[in-house]
């Protein structure tokens, strides 16, 4: 039996891909591509050069282009990942604003959203609470008793109102009049996460 929380099923993290393996002459490609761009920039440094009349050491034009090649590449290994999303700019020079992309789609805000907006339905319309709210909370319980105890209140009532106790199976089984006040909810909750 596993000790799952209700934070835990609303989770949702990313698997990190899978590494591939370095190719066979990974280094050597890597050395023989910076070769030939060092060649065709520095031909081309020389042929604009000499086109407006200057002349630069040959060894001084090549020492520069690998320093250049070599920042280039040092600077792309150390930059951060791009911005995901539409983010607005930051007025902070490069640090982040600390507050939450509400615009992004993430697995927590969904899980957020399909609890909170029924929710505040349901403040004004008792009736929403009932035919949105209390099912899902039914199909929890059901579920966290499945996975723990290997029944549900389909399956096996009496055993399945000893594991919820009174209060939440009462709860569960006969609907409130008026929405319960979040106290209420989060005493209800916490009691689904002991089963």
């Amino acid at each position: 039996m596993s000790s799952t929380s209700i934070d835990d099923l609303l989770s949702f993290s990313e698997e990190r891909p899978i590494q591939s393996e370095p190719r066979q002459g990974g280094r050597l490609r890597t050395v023989a591509g910076m070769l030939g761009v060092t060649v065709a920039v520095t031909v081309v440094a020389v042929a604009g050069l000499r086109a407006v009349g200057l002349r630069v050491s040959l060894l001084v034009l090549v020492a520069a282009v690998i320093a250049l090649l070599v920042v280039r590449r040092i600077v792309a290994t150390l930059a951060p990942p791009p911005k995901s999303g539409q983010g607005g700019s930051s007025s902070r020079g490069g640090e982040e604003p600390g507050t939450y992309n509400w615009d992004a789609r993430d697995a927590l805000r969904v899980a957020i959203n399909g609890w909170a907006t029924p929710l505040e339905w349901s403040k004004t319309r008792p009736e929403r609470f009932t035919t949105v709210i209390l099912p899902r909370l039914a199909e929890l319980a059901d579920e966290r008793m499945r996975l723990k105890h290997g029944v549900t209140r389909e399956s096996d009532p009496a055993r399945a109102r000893a594991l919820l106790g009174d209060r939440l199976s009462t709860f569960l089984e006969t609907p409130p009049r008026r929405t319960p006040s979040p106290r209420d909810l989060a005493a209800i909750v916490a009691e689904l996460e002991k089963i």
